[in-house]
């Protein structure tokens, strides 16, 4: 009888640890099994150095242009403004917003055709209007930028003086003020609001 209730007892433990085993097993394969994670990514958004250095490239001429375009007109030079302007144009109808993720498309389109028009404009104005245009399109660097990032630390600096009081703003690759809505009138008016770092 005793003999009998042994086995029982070690038929049981034998098979709680192979149903244990089991689980254990199957546990661990459903946690190496990835099939089941979506990967939208893989659809939705280039991978890959390749992306990033087109994205960077084309991101950082735009800048580059932009900047071209604040120093012109710091130095009241409405003829270097001109050109500057129009390669800002140019720069930003180049761009080929297919190197962006898919969902960041629509909005950098709709923001690079704004700078578009401001550089068109800018190429072809006396230095009053251009310096309207280059405050203009402002937030949309700024919008732009905080969708692709940047290469660059970045400034936003900004002067209360500029359009009767009414303010107006512009970026920088430096913390030094130098105003490009006034220009020698009043180069150092303005201050920095705000620091867009390198992502």
């Amino acid at each position: 009888m005793l003999v009998l209730i042994l086995s029982v007892s070690l038929s049981l433990s034998l098979i709680a640890c192979g149903n244990s085993n089991q689980n254990n097993q199957e546990e661990t394969a459903k946690q190496h099994d990835h099939s089941a994670i979506p990967h939208e990514a893989d659809h939705s958004m280039p991978t890959g150095s390749e992306m990033s250095m087109d994205e960077n490239k084309s991101i950082t001429d735009l800048i580059d242009d932009y900047l071209a375009l604040k120093t012109a007109l710091v130095q009241d030079d409405s003829k270097v403004a001109a050109n500057a302007g129009q390669k800002l144009a140019e720069e930003a109808s180049s761009i080929d917003v297919n190197t962006f993720e898919v969902s960041k498309q629509p909005e950098i389109k709709e923001i690079l055709e704004v700078v578009k028009e401001h550089g068109e404009h800018i190429a072809k104005s006396e230095i009053a209007h251009q310096r309207e245009h280059f405050e203009g399109m402002a937030k949309d660097f700024m919008d732009l930028l905080a969708i692709t990032g940047t290469d660059r630390t970045l400034y936003q600096q900004y002067c209360p003086m500029y359009d009767k009081g009414k303010g107006g703003s512009w970026l920088s690759d430096s913390q030094e003020i130098k105003n490009p809505l006034f220009g020698s009138k009043m180069l150092t008016c303005g201050s920095v609001k705000e620091t867009i770092s390198m992502k």
